[in-house]
This record gives C-alpha cells, sequence and structure tokens, in this order.
C-alpha cells in the first residue's frame, strides 16, 4: 500500500507497548505520527501498577492517550501483546480507521501487522533498531525510535597542546559533497547502493531517467524501513547526491517554484556493472 497523499484525512489507530518505549520519545513521536495521518485513537499498553512505568503517567493526559491496564497474570508473560491484538481487531471490525501505527519492537506484532494489511489498512511500525527483520517486513513502512528522536551529535574537543593556534593551509578546492545533516544510525553501503539501483531500474524511462519521487516509493515498498534520515539526511535527495554513483536533474514544471528530480544511474557505473555481470 503506497503512503497516502493526503495524510490529514488518514484516521489512524495508535496503539502503543509502553514496554518497549520510552516516555522520553513521546513528544517526537507523536509529531512524527501527524506526518501520515490524523491519529484518532490513541491508547498505550502496560501494567500501571508497575513502577518502571510511573513516567509514562504524567504524559498521558498532555497528549491524550487512553491508558489500557493489563495484569501480568503468569510472570514471564507478556499479556500487554494480547491485549493489543484483540484491541487491534475490534477496532478493525468497527471499519472506522482507515491505518495503524503499532508502536513496539516486539516480533509478537508480526502477524498482527501482515493481517491489517490483508484487510486493506495501511500499517506504520515504530520501534528499535533491534527489531526483528519479521515485524519490519510485515508493515508498509517502519520507522526507527532513534531517528525519530534525532539525537544532536557530539562536538568533538580540539586539543591545541597548549600551542597557539595556527591558520590552516589554503587548499585547492574540491567538488561539493553533500555531508550528512544529523547523526546517522546506518551506514551508506553496497546494499543501499543495490536498492536505489534497482528502483531507479525499475522506474526509468528510455533514457535512463527515473522520476525520484517514483524512486523513493518503490525503495520504501521493497524496504519498508529505508529513511533517509537513517543515513543522517532529511530527504531522499541529497542522500543520492552525496553516494555519486548517480546523476541527478531538477526540472521546472512551468508552475511557479514546483519543481520535479529525476535520477539516473551514471555511465560508467553501468558500464562496470555490466562487466561484472559478464564475469560470471
Amino acid at each position: 500500500m503506497e503512503l497516502p497523499s493526503n495524510s490529514g484525512e488518514v484516521r489512524l489507530a495508535v496503539l502503543i507497548d509502553a514496554d518497549n518505549v520510552s516516555s522520553q520519545n513521546i513528544q517526537p513521536m507523536m509529531e512524527e505520527i501527524a506526518r501520515y495521518g490524523n491519529p484518532t485513537i490513541k491508547r498505550i499498553y502496560g501494567d500501571w501498577t508497575k513502577p518502571n512505568l510511573a513516567s509514562w503517567k504524567a504524559l498521558l493526559l498532555d497528549y491524550a492517550i487512553s491508558p489500557v491496564q493489563q495484569f501480568a497474570y503468569t510472570s514471564g508473560k507478556n499479556a500487554t501483546d494480547s491485549a493489543m491484538i484483540i484491541d487491534a481487531m475490534d477496532i478493525l471490525y468497527d471499519g472506522k480507521i482507515d491505518g495503524y501505527c503499532l508502536v513496539s519492537s516486539d516480533s509478537d506484532f508480526t502477524r498482527l501487522a501482515m493481517r491489517l494489511r490483508e484487510a486493506g489498512k495501511l500499517v506504520i511500525g515504530i520501534g528499535e533498531q533491534k527489531t526483528p527483520n519479521a515485524f519490519i517486513s510485515a508493515c508498509d513502512r517502519f520507522i526507527f525510535q532513534e531517528v525519530i528522536r534525532g539525537q544532536k551529535p557530539k562536538q568533538a574537543k580540539t586539543q591545541t597542546n597548549g600551542k597557539k593556534k595556527t591558520e590552516p593551509e589554503k587548499q585547492k578546492p574540491k567538488t561539493k559533497v553533500e555531508e550528512p545533516e544529523s547523526p546517522a544510525i546506518r551506514e551508506i553501503d553496497d546494499d543501499l547502493i543495490d536498492l536505489i539501483s534497482s528502483s531507479i531500474e525499475d522506474t526509468q524511462d528510455d533514457n535512463g531517467w527515473a522520476f525520484l519521487a517514483e524512486v523513493g516509493n518503490l525503495m520504501m515498498k521493497k524496504q519498508p524501513s529505508f529513511d533517509a534520515r537513517n543515513y543522517g539526511f532529511s530527504r531522499l535527495t541529497p542522500l543520492i547526491q552525496s553516494i555519486g554513483a548517480f546523476d541527478v536533474d531538477v526540472r521546472d514544471t512551468g508552475s511557479g517554484q514546483s519543481k520535479h528530480i529525476y535520477v539516473r544511474i551514471k555511465e560508467e557505473k553501468k558500464t562496470t556493472k555490466a562487466r561484472n555481470v559478464r564475469s560470471f
């Protein structure tokens, strides 16, 4: 399912596993969810008699989240998961929402996400990087909490060893390279480059150009956890420009400031890839 183009009309049910989410993430998390729709149902599940959930209580009224009490009937068993799953199915049968946001890093919600998608609902997952791939793949989109937190990079201290700073030597101008805008939680690797390349090839025209928006949508379908922010970039365009393996063309649409961005694989990269294929 493609992400909605008009997120304001999409009604979302936000179901939060309190045992898997820190209360410190609530504000950026709710702001992130608002990008995809209107959270008309907001519930958080946990055993509120436990002291480890005390930090949540002061925030529930501020964000209009309804707490659902679930006692742990047996030691070592997570009754919270069962309560969330039952509520999710009840909401599904009511037919009043368009999608779900499941906030957890627990693989127990994998089958739930699959069932909701089978019913034609948009499913957005939010969890930590430790989330199993099975749950990530079961969602239409999966967003890492580490990205949502948007932690600022620590500035390294400059050591002068008691000497005065000298002016740096003038260097020759270098080709501009897009630098990450924020801390990255993943490195740009061959898997990412292959994902971008294959998505361009699947959507390109006869001249090898592909509309960037279509490339981005296809990448998220192939890999629900893909997000340019994982690599330190706010958008897909600067991420692609930073790699250096792709050409980027910004085209006027003839309607004010609106522009369309197209990308293609550089010719030398295509030649190298073809040579590698023939070598096999």
